[in-house]
């Protein structure tokens, strides 16, 4: 399931993902936001939080992850990738060498940071457990 995150910035979006993500809600709700985020700011700047196994995501879902990276190919600008989980963790690792922008990732007890490093205009960027 995917949620919209509330009170962000208006350059930045962010999505919480938990339980099953299927490809019908990947379309519905992400491709939506990150249109509006590019009509309101012109990149993309976003906090994504996963809260469920890697298992959950329907394969129509990850290609639509995939699909989305290069649809947007040079307007990505800072991505936070908020999880505990490792198998997460090194797939978001692979889209920093792919896709231009900056990748990073943080546990879930630190999303104040994430929202922070991804809010930041100025090329703040705070200490994280890379």
């Amino acid at each position: 399931m995917l949620q919209l995150i509330s009170d962000l910035p208006p350059h930045v979006a962010g999505i919480h993902a938990f339980a099953d993500v299927t490809e019908e809600e990947y379309t519905a709700i992400l491709c939506p936001l990150i249109d509006d985020l590019l009509k309101r700011s012109g990149k993309i700047n976003l906090v994504l939080v996963l809260e469920t196994d890697i298992a959950n995501f329907v394969s129509g879902a990850w290609c639509g992850n995939v699909k989305l990276g290069f649809k947007y190919f040079f307007k990505w600008k800072r991505v936070a990738v908020v999880t505990d989980q490792r198998r997460v963790l090194g797939y978001s690792d692979l889209f920093k060498y792919i896709i231009p922008g900056k990748f990073k990732k943080f546990p879930l007890d630190h999303l104040g940071q994430a929202i922070r490093w991804v809010s930041s205009k100025n090329g703040f960027q705070t200490q994280s457990n890379n």
